[in-house]
């Protein structure tokens, strides 16, 4: 986590010099849209304590963080991304969660890098930062032509993000000789596991 915050924190700095005098003595000021409350609110925790690291890291006393719940609600992320904005913060590092997202695009002017793994139907405001099926798909298809194996099932869970892996497949271009969807229920995936060897 703190690898993925210091890149992302990196960006930011990037962007910030695309869009400030880079010598200027002015701070850069990146949001943080994270759950401070609520039931992820561990998540948020973490994320804190992992920018703080990264914060530490780059050693810059050109950075302030400002941290904003979202309490993982799409109308508190909204709310605390227009106090981020009116802040004159326009990145922000997060939100965490897919469903946070869907109010962000209202805020045109601000650029998000959100933490979600999923990439279809972002707004044009966002930037998926997290580990998608894209790239997990990538790595699977350089391991199998890696121990040249010719041979590969896919198991694609039935989740609201299910169309994104397939997509991710389909366009990997990797040679799968099965493909299966089950149900993420324990024993219906025991059932398709005993369909699936016999």
């Amino acid at each position: 986590m703190n690898d993925i915050l210091k890149k992302l924190i990196f960006l930011v700095l990037i962007f910030s010099s695309i869009f400030t005098n880079a010598i200027s003595e002015e701070k850069i000021k990146i949001g943080i849209l994270i759950p401070i409350t609520g039931d992820d609110k561990k998540v948020g925790q973490l994320i804190i304590k992992a920018t703080r690291m990264a914060i530490k890291d780059i050693n810059s006393s050109k950075l302030e963080i400002y941290p904003k719940d979202t309490n993982s609600n799409p109308t508190q992320t909204l709310k605390s991304a227009l106090e981020l904005k009116n802040m004159g913060i326009n990145i922000i590092i997060g939100p965490v969660f897919y469903k946070n997202l869907i109010h962000l695009n209202d805020l045109k002017d601000i650029t998000f890098l959100s933490l979600t793994n999923k990439t279809i139907n972002l707004p044009k405001n966002i930037i998926s930062s997290g580990i998608n099926a894209t790239s997990q798909v990538n790595t699977i298809k350089k391991f199998l032509e890696l121990e040249k194996i010719e041979k590969a099932i896919f198991l694609t869970p039935n989740v609201d993000y299910e169309v994104e892996i397939k997509k991710a497949i389909k366009e990997s271009k990797v040679k799968v000789s099965k493909h299966y969807t089950y149900e993420t229920d324990h024993t219906k995936l025991t059932n398709k596991l005993e369909t699936i060897t016999n």
